[in-house]
């Protein structure tokens, strides 16, 4: 349940009871958690949630609907797309662009300039270098038939 207390302050309650209470980012207006940072001049969409501690850097573009986890880090003009979840603990470089419905696994390194296309999935705890290495690097596309296989089983 979400209910705005003021004009920049929005409490989140969670199905535990638990209420969370975020502030609007003044550009885009996404919301940023407890003890987490997000610099003026980056552009955090509405209904982007950036959770406690995690950090986003200067001039970075963070569409709607994503999920900046626990702990992140976005390097400075950063790239992300709509409806991205970024796992938490995991590092993106600088200047890396992640297309739009991608999951970022818990702990992932993405190293500086790496372009990601749509609906990428990284596993969690894995490591991309550079841009070079990005080439190579074992991405799976999501795929909704084996997301509907695994759902049914």
């Amino acid at each position: 349940m979400r209910r705005n207390t003021g004009r920049n302050i929005e409490t989140v309650e969670d199905d535990s009871g638990k209420v969370t209470s975020y502030h609007r980012h003044p550009n885009g207006g996404g919301l940023i958690g407890p003890g987490a940072r997000a610099e003026e001049d980056s552009f955090i969409g509405a209904t982007t949630y950036v959770e406690a501690g995690a950090r986003v850097g200067s001039g970075c573009r963070i569409g709607r609907g994503g999920w900046i986890d626990r702990e992140a880090v976005v390097g400075d003009h950063v790239f992300i797309g709509d409806d991205v979840y970024v796992g938490p603990a995991s590092v993106l470089g600088s200047r890396v662009h992640i297309a739009r419905h991608s999951r970022i696994g818990a702990g992932a390194r993405i190293g500086r300039g790496v372009r990601l296309p749509a609906d990428s999935n990284v596993p969690e705890g894995t490591r991309i270098a550079d841009a070079r290495a990005s080439r190579s690097a074992l991405v799976c596309k999501r795929n909704a038939q084996d997301s509907a296989t695994r759902m049914a089983a």
